[in-house]
Formats: structure tokens, C-alpha cells, sequence
């Protein structure tokens, strides 16, 4: 009986720890995403990991989101397939390791008003890299202060819940 208990609290840690130690990252933070926003210093010093999500925040109609590849980044156009995001709450989730890029595709919004993001994506158990934009194939050390508080707050949770289980 107590073998069984352990494995079905195994297996309720696997399932439910990498959802609490997942991310959401409000891109731009309080200005959402917007013209004239330097978005490259915005993710300078934050790790994006596969689970984390990024929450792109703005006025419907006003823009737009598109996931692009580099070449579409640096010329900040997208292929025609690619449906973009209008919500103005999109969430996307970052489901797999590897770079990621960005774009407002409405005229003029990328290319004079810096509406793009480019971000490295790590997998749960690399070490921190960098997102800065030098160019699409670079990236460079940075640390996981966006992070670390957020995976304080699950690890509690996550041990609370299991003690909690083995208690009661």
C-alpha cells in the first residue's frame, strides 16, 4: 500500500511540476506590445524555457502578432501561410527548444516602429543563454533573474502539495 502511495505521488509530481515551474512572460511588461519599444533589451537577462509562455498584450486591430523565421525577422515580413494572432491577449506556448522570432506585420510597425522580439528558447535543463538581438544566429551568457522568483513560488507549492498528500 505504501509502494503505492509513493508512485501515485511520483507520478502527480511528474504530470503537475513542469506546468508550476512554467513562466508567463508579459512581453513588454507593463507597455504590452506596442511601437518604440526596444523588446531585445526587454528580453536581455530573462531565460525563456520550453513550457514558458509569452503573453503578447494590445489594442485588437491596433497590431498584430506572427511567428516568423530569421530571414523574416531581419526583413520583418512573413510568409504568406502565416495566419497572425489578433486577439490582443495572445498567449503563446514556447513547446520547443530553439530560436524563436517575432513580428507586428502591420505596415511600418517592424520596420520603423522595432515591433519585433527574437528570444533562445532553452530546454528545461540547459543553462541560461541570452535573447539579446544582434542578430538572428547570435546569442550570448545572461542570467535567469525573470525566473528565479517565479520557481521559488512553484517549487513551494509543489512541496507543500506533496507533504500535504503524505500527511493527510
Amino acid at each position: 500500500m505504501a509502494s503505492c502511495r509513493i508512485f501515485m505521488i511520483i507520478a502527480i509530481v511528474a504530470v503537475f511540476v513542469p506546468s508550476i515551474l512554467a513562466t508567463e512572460h508579459m512581453v513588454g511588461d507593463q507597455k504590452g506590445w506596442t511601437l518604440g519599444f526596444n523588446y531585445q533589451s526587454w528580453a536581455q537577462g530573462k531565460a525563456f524555457y520550453v513550457g514558458d509562455k509569452l503573453v503578447f498584450k494590445y489594442t485588437p486591430g491596433a497590431h498584430n502578432v506572427l511567428s516568423v523565421n530569421g530571414t523574416g525577422f531581419e526583413e520583418c515580413k512573413a510568409a504568406d501561410d502565416i495566419v497572425p494572432l489578433t486577439t490582443g491577449n495572445d498567449v503563446i506556448t514556447l513547446s520547443t527548444p530553439g530560436k524563436k522570432w517575432y513580428i507586428c506585420s502591420v505596415p511600418g510597425h517592424c520596420e520603423s516602429g522595432n515591433q519585433k522580439l527574437f528570444i533562445t528558447v532553452l530546454s528545461q535543463l540547459s543553462s541560461p543563454a541570452t535573447s539579446p538581438f544582434p542578430g538572428p544566429t547570435e546569442t550570448s551568457p545572461s542570467g535567469a533573474a525573470g525566473n528565479i522568483a517565479s520557481t521559488c513560488y512553484g517549487l513551494i507549492a509543489a512541496i507543500v502539495g506533496i507533504f500535504g498528500m503524505i500527511i493527510f
